[in-house]
């Protein structure tokens, strides 16, 4: 019978040291062991390469790795997991929507349904390269097989080597592929794998020719369904997870560190990740927000957030550096997160003939050194309160508008105001309660056209309580200068103040 489903395996073994491995790329080549348990029962529970080579073996304990001097021993970091399964799910998740997870205790697994797929990224061996260099550009090595048949897809890729990559099984050839694989690539409970060793069956190929009827007899019916695993042929109800884009690395430092420069180093490497990340959905980082957990049960948070989204790696690690210089925490830090905001990716479409701008990322790193210096509080845009109080504003971050603002029609004029800061004391003599005439910068000007009064007050209930009136003038100096003026007159000090000018 013919099938048009087709899956594709990602496995990845030793995934307890390649989620440690991939935010420490200077260890990548050294022989490096993991420790799993509660001390002083630490055992190695996941080891490379060079760590193998060097004689070293799961399941050996703390004491006995003091024999090895020139092996690397990390503790294993259950939240260094979680980041880099969550970056492997995400991954696969930007192939297919129906993902489904596998993985188990120092292995991740997880199958991708690809039916139909081929439109968008062309043929299974195509596919496999693009989700293969995906995976490693993560800092992750994996085997991905590609087949008709769920678990034959599973057991193909536990199979397969780090070094063949990827392997695509035709369509009705699975109990080919799967016959040569050890039976270790299922999951037999004990008692089986005691069985089926005293019989002699090795391989998957073997335990496929007996016959179903005795192994049944023998087995009852788990015998038939792992004859079915073996020749490729057990069906499986998909169970899609959810998949959600959640940018967030998280690495445990193997000792406090209290230089700057050093976990520079660290955010670096994590924050190469967050951009490969968001570059494979087409998106940038709009926000990083930086979490440290202190000596002493403390943490200490920042968030660095530019005015546009973007990928630039120097901008954000600047960002940081000023962030930690201008807050710095307080002690040593043992763990740090970094969780990201995505966005658009910025473009700015400009004329032929328009002037270059200057760089945002520029504007941002200058804004971060203001803050600094004089403070969060202090750098922004000004934006009105909604009251009448005069000089009444707050100050806001710069943000880059969605669109341009609508420009005036053409020819239309405008009266500039010019704010007066302080504003000054006159002496103004009055006529029928209107300003008549006042003396402003030693020059006496008599009022032709006077607007107003526009009276307001508030905060009655504090000390602050204002009372004000506000006239537009336009006066007139014995030299004939004009002098068009924006004049109030404090009605709980009996004052009067010019507070700017217009041109």
């Amino acid at each position: 019978m013919t099938t048009t489903a087709r899956y594709a395996c990602l496995d990845a073994r030793e995934f307890s040291l390649q989620a440690l491995l991939r935010l420490r790329p200077e260890l990548q080549r050294k022989p490096v062991a993991v420790l799993d348990g509660e001390p002083p029962f630490e055992q190695v529970c996941s080891i490379n390469g060079p760590a193998l080579t060097l004689g070293i073996v799961p399941g050996m304990t703390k004491l006995e790795m003091e024999m090895f001097p020139t092996a690397f021993v990390l503790p294993r970091s259950r939240g260094e997991e979680a980041a880099a399964k969550a970056a492997l799910l995400e991954c696969a998740g930007a192939f297919s929507p129906h993902v489904e997870d596998q993985s188990n205790d120092g292995c991740f697994t997880c199958v991708i349904d690809i039916a139909g797929t081929e439109t968008l990224f062309g043929s299974p061996d195509a596919l496999g390269e693009r989700l293969l260099k995906r995976t490693r550009a993560l800092g992750i090595r994996a085997s991905i097989a590609i087949c008709s048949n769920f678990h034959a897809a599973k057991c193909l890729a536990r199979g397969l080597s780090l070094r063949a990559g990827i392997r695509v099984v035709p369509r009705g050839m699975e109990c080919a592929a799967l016959a040569p694989l050890p039976l270790d690539v299922l999951d037999l409970s004990p008692e089986h794998a005691e069985t089926f060793f005293m019989w002699g069956i090795t391989t998957l190929g073997a335990l496929a020719n007996l016959e179903e009827t005795e192994l049944i007899a023998r087995l009852g019916q788990q015998g038939k369904e792992l004859r079915q695993l073996a020749r490729g042929e057990s069906p499986h109800l998909f169970t899609a997870i959810e998949s959600i884009l959640t940018l967030e690395e998280r690495i445990e430092l193997d000792s406090p560190v209290e230089l700057l420069d050093s976990l520079l180093f660290v955010m670096g490497v994590m924050l190469d990740q967050l951009i490969v990340r968001a570059q494979s959905r087409i998106l940038a980082l709009a926000s990083i927000t930086l979490h440290l957990d202190l000596e002493g049960g403390t943490s200490h948070t920042c968030t660095v957030r530019p005015a546009l989204p973007n990928n630039d790696r120097k901008l954000w690690l600047k960002l940081m550096h000023l962030e930690l210089q201008a807050h710095p925490p307080h002690a040593a830090i043992l763990s740090l997160t970094l969780s990201a905001q995505p966005g658009s990716t910025s473009k700015v479409q400009l004329g032929l003939f328009s002037p270059q701008v200057p760089e945002p990322m520029r504007l941002d790193v200058t804004l971060a050194r203001i803050r600094s210096i004089v403070g969060g509080g202090c750098v922004g845009h000004a934006v009105l309160k909604d009251t009448h109080h005069p000089d009444s504003f707050r100050l806001e971050p710069f943000v880059v508008p969605a669109s341009s603002a609508t420009e005036g029609k053409p020819g239309t004029r405008r009266i500039a105001m010019r704010q007066l800061r302080p504003p000054e004391v006159v002496a103004v003599s009055l006529r029928n309660r209107q300003p008549d005439s006042f003396v402003f910068r030693e020059k006496r000007y008599t009022v032709d056209r006077a607007y107003g009064p526009w009276s307001s007050g508030g905060e009655w209930w504090r000390p602050t309580l204002w009372s004000l009136e506000q006239w537009d003038l336009v006066a007139r100096a014995h030299d004939a200068s004009w002098l068009c003026c924006c004049m109030t007159r404090d009605l709980t000090q009996q004052c009067w103040q010019v507070e700017a000018l217009y041109d």
